[in-house]
């Protein structure tokens, strides 16, 4: 093989590498993403609910 498709062939890796990694942390991040509004529409449910039940008088049980 000759030294410049070496060269090629490295640089090539080399990107793909580096994009292979930026992905990874990205798809994290969009994973804590949507964590996060789960956890605000839990919290939204839980506050609806507890506003129901203190004006209706209704007790959990």
């Amino acid at each position: 093989m000759s030294r410049s498709t070496t060269s090629l062939l490295t640089m090539a890796a080399l990107l793909a590498a580096g994009l292979g990694l930026s992905a990874c942390n990205t798809i994290a991040g969009a994973g804590k993403d949507a964590s996060a509004v789960g956890h605000d529409v839990t919290r939204g449910a839980n506050a609806s609910g507890n506003a129901i039940d203190n004006k209706t008088g209704a007790s959990k049980n």
